[in-house]
């Protein structure tokens, strides 16, 4: 069973779904969207099986980084 999706991929496997992960089991980020920083951990994300999107992801440059 792959840990991810490209995993996945590479073993010819294109049904593949990963387990579901709760927004609590991985960090929001409030970098810009387009950013490097923002590229980087969205990298990250992939790299280690988890969702590319937090549902409290800054998704606009008009919201303000708390």
């Amino acid at each position: 069973m792959p840990d991810s999706i490209l995993e996945a991929i590479k073993q010819g496997l294109w049904d593949y779904e990963p387990e579901v992960e709760r927004p609590t089991s991985y960090a929001s980020t409030g970098a810009l969207p387009g950013s490097h920083e923002k590229v980087t951990i969205l990298a990250s994300r992939v790299q280690d099986g988890l969702p590319l999107w937090h549902p409290e992801d800054r998704r606009s440059f008009d919201e303000r980084e708390e």
